[in-house]
């Protein structure tokens, strides 16, 4: 996910960031999709619901939602929010082809960095096995350029990097891996830059970033003096792919 703030991933934070995380998703990656009907999409990591709220118009039939989280308050949620959806609790990671045999297309968003190479491994080997296409968005890449920019900053940001990196997860390696994987199985893999670009509009949605990055990053090199790091930013660019895999 694009950052771990102090109440971990909240309701508060996925609304907070949902307007820009539908500005950034791409949408000519839907436009490559070419689903039978009926369409059954799981949706892996669901959050609140942002990703089906964001997809649904863009698909060109209707569909019929399964909404996983390991959180059970954020599938109730979700489910509350998107009509005709269910809802599980589920760990994503250990995902198999049975799973996904009634399903028309998985997706996820903001999910994919969290994962190791084999939780990876299994997720692409049971898309791979069940034949059915994989929309991941909004994996970050390790990239953010802040306005105005300070000394510090490519410090900080590679120590955040470092901390999405902990517990072997592959943090801003996870797209590049994970499409890799997906060729490798044989199927058509696409990439877009999704950028974050927010602006004076998105205040408080910086200001929690932000503050998020900067803890991670004290957290993962606590020998970084930030004494003077803080400050108000007037911009933010943060960087993210999306993946589209058919088969």
């Amino acid at each position: 996910m694009t950052t771990v703030d102090a109440s971990g991933y909240a309701p508060e934070w996925l609304r907070l960031r949902e307007p820009a995380d539908a500005r950034a998703r791409s949408s000519s990656l839907v436009d490559t999709l070419a689903l039978p009907t009926p369409v059954v999409v799981r949706d892996l990591g669901c959050g609140t619901g942002s990703m089906s709220r964001w997809l649904t118009g863009r698909l060109p039939h209707p569909q019929r939602w399964i909404l996983h989280d390991q959180d059970p308050g954020l599938v109730r949620l979700a489910v509350a929010g998107v009509p005709d959806a269910t809802g599980s609790v589920l760990d994503v990671t250990r995902l198999t082809a049975d799973d996904l045999s009634d399903t028309s297309l998985v997706t996820a968003s903001a999910l994919l960095d969290l994962f190791t190479a084999d939780e990876i491994r299994r997720l692409v080997d049971a898309c791979a096995g069940a034949r059915v296409p994989a929309l991941l968005t909004l994996s970050v890449v390790g990239q953010v350029a802040l306005t105005p920019p300070h000394p510090l900053d490519d410090a900080v940001g590679a120590a955040f990097n470092a901390h999405q990196r902990r517990d072997d997860r592959l943090g801003p390696e996870a797209v590049a891996f994970a499409a890799a994987e997906f060729a490798a199985r044989g199927f058509t893999v696409h990439r877009a830059a999704t950028p974050w670009r927010l602006g004076a509009e998105d205040a408080a949605l910086i200001e929690t970033w932000f503050q998020g990055w900067v803890s991670a990053a004290e957290e993962e090199n606590p020998g970084l003096d930030l004494s003077t790091y803080r400050r108000v930013l007037d911009s933010v660019v943060v960087e993210h792919e999306d993946l589209l895999a058919l088969p």
